[in-house]
């Protein structure tokens, strides 16, 4: 997927053993975070962890990049994908993060056998609505990965001054 890719690339421009860097990391994905958080079902809860982590930092959550829309399941779905698939990139992004600095959120990986359950229950819930339902959910996949590629454009600029 393109816009993996592209996210990917903007947020390999982060330093996160870097405090600065760090915190406008963790920024960038507070703003793309939250408002995807709040169209989730079942809720995520992993906003708070990146609270706290700023917080350490001497940070505070910034705004969020946009309110989104209200969304068809299928769109919810596309956007969980990015969402939960984000958590198995942040177990490995955790272990870059500098001595001494906080990464509950990168460290929130999944229980044993959660991707897999989510990936079932993607699957389950995908069945009965054909091309029509995955269209939607890769529209919604791509509107998270679209916001996370924003949140990190503002933020790389913001460091840069």
């Amino acid at each position: 997927m393109d816009s993996h890719r592209q996210v990917d690339d903007l947020f390999s421009g982060f330093s996160l053993d870097d405090r600065d860097d760090y915190a406008a990391f963790l920024k960038a994905h507070a703003r793309a975070l939250a408002p995807l958080e709040a169209l989730a079902q079942p809720p995520l809860h992993r906003l708070p962890m990146l609270a706290r982590d700023l917080a350490a930092l001497g940070e505070s959550l910034p705004a969020p990049l946009a309110r989104l829309p209200s969304a068809g399941e299928a769109w919810r779905w596309g956007a969980r994908y990015t969402l939960e698939g984000s958590r198995l990139g942040g177990a490995m992004l955790a272990r870059q993060v500098g001595d001494g600095l906080p990464h509950a959120y990168l460290s929130a990986i999944h229980d044993k056998g959660g991707w897999t359950a989510f990936q079932q229950a993607l699957d389950a819930a995908a069945d009965p609505g054909g091309a029509a339902w995955i269209d939607e959910a890769i529209r919604g996949a791509q509107a998270a990965f679209g916001l996370f590629a924003c949140a990190a454009r503002v933020e790389a600029g913001a460091a840069r001054g």
